[in-house]
């Protein structure tokens, strides 16, 4: 799947929010759950959290199915396999810079008290 920036940008919305990125570990670790499943986490009522919700199945990160009256939610990952992507370069960065770090302070002698 290819994103326009504005799907990205999205992702990258959804993501920012510590309450949402819960919601995500929580379908993660415990697989497709009803709203009401999901509530019982969040010390808030749950129209705020189907704002949330409304968010990650706007930026793909969620789907949403009927079962009867209830509405099941799940992870969608393809969106985050982006994040990824995108972050990879950065982690490629940082990583070679504490290897050099590493390195510079391998050859400073040790203090002998």
């Amino acid at each position: 799947m290819v994103t326009t920036g504005a799907d990205e940008d999205r992702v990258f919305a959804a993501l920012a929010n510590g309450t949402r990125r819960e919601v995500l570990r929580l379908l993660r670790e415990r697989g497709p759950q009803p709203v009401q499943a999901l509530a019982d986490h969040f010390a808030m009522r749950r129209p705020s959290l189907s704002e949330h919700l409304k968010v990650l199945r706007e930026a793909g990160l969620v789907s949403e199915t009927r079962s009867g009256r209830q509405r099941i939610y799940q992870l969608e990952a393809a969106p985050l396999a982006e994040v990824q992507e995108w972050l990879h370069p950065y982690e490629r960065f940082w990583r070679d810079r504490l290897k050099g770090l590493g390195e510079l302070l391998d050859r400073i002698p040790d203090d002998e008290t």
